[in-house]
């Protein structure tokens, strides 16, 4: 590449830079001027203002990052473009905030820190805009390491920094704390072991079969109706709760019924599409294209119903104490932040999101359709098994878990790949024997002849040359293998995710603690 080109690309690129932050920041002034223009009556809302500042930013940072866990397999496995992904996330990001999203949620995020500890109102509102912009901030420098962690996690860092600087280390619920700790191991194994299950079950029962196509027609519907099930559970269980609340049991039931009336209507569908399919794995493939699509918009609006809400808890509390002057354990979200929540997951998607939906959905482990269904399936699975059974898992983690879950499957199921080298190995083996028996016979005779000692010195050569043979057929084994591994799941994708999720609580923290002294440095005479 030439420097004229070289200065074209990096001019295009600093101007698609500099054009997606000029949007991102008029999206910061028009929630800026809304609130002036409709809370602009309200005594002391200059925290408000900047709280609703932060909380636009922050719900921006999880649309660029969290949400490419719900498209990101569907988008590396092909069944979705990137545009496609975009839009259909926004719209349902957006709707579950809106129409799903939480009408209560504590302000102490999931019992952090003790509220009575903290008896200043003033006081508690610079902890939860210092919690916000830092749980921001970490989501931003994760989304551009390309690094998707946990929005929930970030938001409990920063709360627990926060409080920390107010009261000191008495504040937080360790208990509470542990659960959180322990969710960093619980949600990748649970999402990696259900999605590897599923996919463990497809390669047996269609993959591995000699009509796949007959395979398919059987266990596709059945799969699919699995799936909404689980979808049908939580949508009863969450999207309806506005209108009427029932118990996880009748829940249950009525997305059975729902799932018995998918398949009965997805068994002919499927039955009249795999008529016009190749017996191979690409037209099996095909079978689950439009059922990931269902699955992205529906894991969408789960996420916009749960994390978005929980993430503008912080901005709901600062409403709630400068609107009340009191603070309380519990506060009802106001619309407007749900609002602000839900576009502003919609902007940051738009666009910042591609980064890490190309992270999630191909720099893992490479996906087809298969491996993206078993994916989403763990992920709805487990989010509704972990809410009953009341284990504070991520969903965040239950999804990239699943990615690695269906790469290490992969890795594991693949050994035939080897058997090449093994059998060079044997050979070897077999011919380094036989050059040691015949040096033994020639030793055991003692001749001196001249012949005797070229034989001699010729087996002694060959045997040399075998060793040295069988030594680089040990050193290209282990390569191959390495290479293979590397191939499947990429071990510096995996050491990077996990780092970020493991220092993602105290950083968020640290950062909280670091910008509320700040603000109170700034604030105080």
């Amino acid at each position: 590449m030439d420097l004229k080109t070289f200065n074209k690309g990096g001019t295009k690129s600093t101007q698609t830079s500099f054009a997606r932050a000029m949007i991102a920041l008029l999206f910061l002034v028009a929630v800026y001027l809304w609130i002036i223009a409709t809370k602009g009556s309200i005594e002391n809302n200059t925290f408000l203002i900047i709280g609703a500042i932060f909380g636009a930013y922050m719900a921006m940072n999880i649309g660029a990052n969290d949400v490419a866990n719900n498209v990101g397999p569907a988008v590396g496995s092909g069944a979705l473009s990137m545009m496609g992904a975009i839009i259909i996330a926004a719209i349902f990001e957006a709707s579950g905030a809106l129409i799903a999203g939480g009408d209560v949620v504590k302000t102490i995020k999931k019992g952090i820190i003790d509220p009575a500890m903290i008896t200043d109102p003033q006081t508690f509102i610079w902890a939860m805009t210092a919690a916000l912009l830092a749980a921001a901030l970490w989501l931003n420098f994760a989304t551009s390491v390309g690094a998707p962690v946990s929005t929930t996690h970030s938001i409990v860092g920063g709360v627990m920094g926060a409080g920390i600087a107010i009261a000191g280390f008495n504040i937080v619920n360790w208990a509470t704390m542990g659960k959180i700790v322990a969710s960093w191991i619980i949600s990748p194994l649970l999402g990696g072991a259900i999605a590897a299950s599923f996919l463990f079950v497809i390669k047996k029962k269609i993959v591995y079969q000699d009509d796949q196509i007959k395979a398919a027609k059987k266990q596709v519907p059945f799969l699919i109706a699995i799936m909404t099930w689980a979808f049908a559970t939580y949508i009863v269980l969450k999207g309806l709760k506005h209108l009427i609340k029932l118990n996880f049991p009748t829940a249950l039931v009525i997305g059975l019924v729902v799932a018995v009336a998918a398949y009965l209507i997805i068994k002919p569908m499927v039955a009249k599409s795999a008529r016009k399919l190749e017996n191979s794995r690409v037209g099996v493939n095909t079978l689950f294209t439009i059922p990931l699509i269902f699955s992205a918009a529906l894991l969408s609006f789960a996420h916009g119903a749960n994390d978005v809400a929980n993430a503008v808890g912080p901005l709901a509390g600062i409403n709630d104490a400068i609107v009340n002057g009191g603070i309380s354990t519990k506060a009802g979200i106001p619309l407007w932040v749900m609002a602000v929540g839900g576009l502003g997951i919609a902007v940051g998607l738009a666009l910042y999101g591609p980064k890490l939906i190309k992270t999630v959905g191909s720099e893992i482990t490479e996906l087809d359709q298969m491996r993206a269904f078993s994916i989403a399936m763990a992920a709805a699975i487990t989010v509704i098994i972990a809410s009953q059974l009341g284990l504070p898992v991520s969903s965040t983690h239950i999804a990239i878990g699943g990615v690695f879950g269906v790469g290490f499957l992969r890795e594991w199921m693949s050994k035939d790949e080897t058997n090449w080298l093994k059998e060079v190995e044997e050979a070897l083996k077999s011919d380094k024997s036989k050059l040691n028996k015949a040096t033994k016979e020639l030793k055991a005779l003692q001749v001196k002849d001249e012949k005797s000692k070229a034989d001699y010195k010729m087996i002694a050569s060959l045997y040399s040359s075998i060793d040295e043979l069988e030594g680089k057929v040990k050193v290209e084994k282990k390569d191959f293998k390495k290479a293979k591994k590397e191939q499947y799941v990429k071990r510096e994708a995996v050491k990077k995710i996990v780092a970020a999720w493991i220092i993602t609580v105290p950083a968020a923290a640290l950062l909280a603690a670091a910008i509320y002294f700040m603000i109170r440095g700034i604030v105080l005479p």
